[in-house]
């Protein structure tokens, strides 16, 4: 067992100010791998003085060279690629290959397009009489989930830089040392000191703290709903910006001349990644009555060649979850066609890929979100009520429509309450904007839309 010391203040490691530390968990094994500090109020005021004193000089700095340093930020992230993918391993659960390919290479390609973006976004323009300038936001808090440790981190982090933000990381607790495989690269990097800071610690203590102090001007949070409503409030009654990515129950719509098989596949490998712990995961799988039969039959099949091929949660409180869910599944009238609750493995904390037929629209299992590999097959009669059940839930992440006519998938799309849909299979672009509609947040990560969010406004008029 590693027991890692300190927190990344200032531009070095610094002891922490409390004894207290969190034990850092592998699911697969149920065996302690490491600890970290728990960070306390201390140690986020530290951190945010030393966001807040290198501030003038970031955000003073020409965006050409912020971009260098993001650059050599991305440069730093790849040469450790496959540590840092074994630490996600290690500590979130995931396959090694989907660490690899997913959990590392998609927050490459993110960390990539904002060192381009610093250099090439237009933070002035000409408005008739007006100069506009985009100034940034402050300091970010960026408080971060567990499920996807480094990309989470990264889509917060590189944009809140590109902005000549500077930034203080308080990462998911489960998940902390991919947070400081960041860290280090960002040290490697040689970015200004200050310009970024990592705190480690609980939700209720450090990210509290984080959220409520008074030299933070921006809090950016992904996570539960529950969780962003406080922040929200927070930050709301300190007039602090916030940006809030929050939970999904998205629906995969197959209309009736949709590719069927293909459709089904796809919808159950969407639920399946990551073990299901995603929250734009297409959950509700919407299928016309006259095919719905076969579709549970598709599903069924397709969610059992998952047994072997996905991880364990990321702790015995989130198997804990799922497992409850699944339980009041069958207690409120769900066919259970696949998995079930019991763990499929004597050691981890796995959950087997599961799938629910006889879903009617008012279950819990078709409108909470259940975080595990998880899928709620629903039938409906026709378009309209497609999309009275497709937008019938508090939240409003993503989604996806299959037709044979492009045109018409395009169409009820369009009339989707929710913040990314997903044309017959499309893929994920890591330069559109993501986030939601509804409880599923404010603001949006990614691209332009993703800087934006960390820059204000002024005017100057001649």
């Amino acid at each position: 067992m590693q027991a890692y010391d300190g927190m990344y203040l200032d531009g070095a490691w610094r002891p922490a100010a409390g004894p207290d530390v969190i034990e850092v968990v592998d699911p697969a094994e149920e065996q302690v791998i490491a600890t970290v500090p728990a960070g306390t109020a201390e140690d986020v005021d530290a951190a945010v003085r030393a966001a807040r004193a290198a501030l003038p000089g970031w955000a003073a700095t020409p965006p050409a060279r912020r971009a260098a340093h993001l650059a050599a930020l991305r440069d730093a992230l790849a040469a450790r690629k496959d540590e840092i993918a074994e630490t996600v391993t290690a500590e979130l659960g995931s396959p090694l290959p989907f660490s690899q390919q997913v959990q590392v290479g998609l927050p490459l390609a993110v960390a990539g397009s904002y060192a381009e973006l610093a250099a090439t976004y237009v933070f002035e323009e000409k408005t008739g009489n007006s100069t506009v300038c985009l100034e940034p936001v402050g300091v970010v808090a960026a408080i971060t989930p567990w499920n996807y440790p480094l990309h989470q981190v990264v889509a917060k982090v590189a944009p809140a830089l590109a902005a000549g933000c500077t930034v203080v990381l308080k990462p998911a607790e489960d998940t902390p040392l991919t947070a400081r495989r960041f860290a280090e690269a960002v040290h490697e990097a040689g970015l200004p000191t200050g310009v970024f800071n990592l705190v480690t610690g609980l939700g209720p203590v450090a990210g509290q703290a984080l959220a409520e102090h008074p030299g933070v001007d921006m809090v950016s949070f992904t996570g539960s709903t529950a969780v962003g409503r406080r922040i929200g409030a927070i930050a709301a009654g300190a007039v602090k910006k916030v940006a809030l990515e929050l939970g999904g129950k998205s629906a995969n719509v197959i209309l009736p001349d949709a590719d069927l098989a293909r459709a089904v596949n796809v919808g159950v490998a969407n639920v399946m990644a990551n073990s299901g712990q995603t929250c734009s995961a297409w959950t509700r799988m919407l299928v016309h009555r006259d095919q719905y039969d076969e579709a549970v039959e598709l599903a069924a099949a397709a969610a059992a060649k998952y047994g072997d091929r996905i991880g364990p949660l990321v702790s015995a409180r989130q198997q804990q979850r799922v497992r409850g869910y699944i339980e009041k599944g069958v207690a409120e009238g769900a066919r259970l066609v696949a998995g079930g609750p019991d763990n499929p493995r004597e050691r981890g904390y796995y959950v087997a890929p599961t799938v629910f037929a006889d879903v009617t629209p008012g279950m819990t299992i078709a409108q909470e979100e259940i975080f595990g590999p998880v899928l709620a097959v629903l039938r409906y009669e026709d378009e309209e009520d497609a999309l009275r059940i497709a937008n019938g839930t508090a939240y409003g992440l993503a989604g996806a429509v299959w037709s044979g006519d492009e045109a018409r998938a395009v169409a009820f799309a369009r009339r989707m309450e929710t913040g990314q849909v997903d044309i017959n299979g499309g893929r994920f672009n890591p330069l559109a904007p993501f986030g939601g509609y509804k409880q599923s947040g404010v603001g949006r990560e990614l691209g332009v839309h993703g800087l934006t969010e960390y820059l204000q406004t002024k005017s100057l008029q001649f």
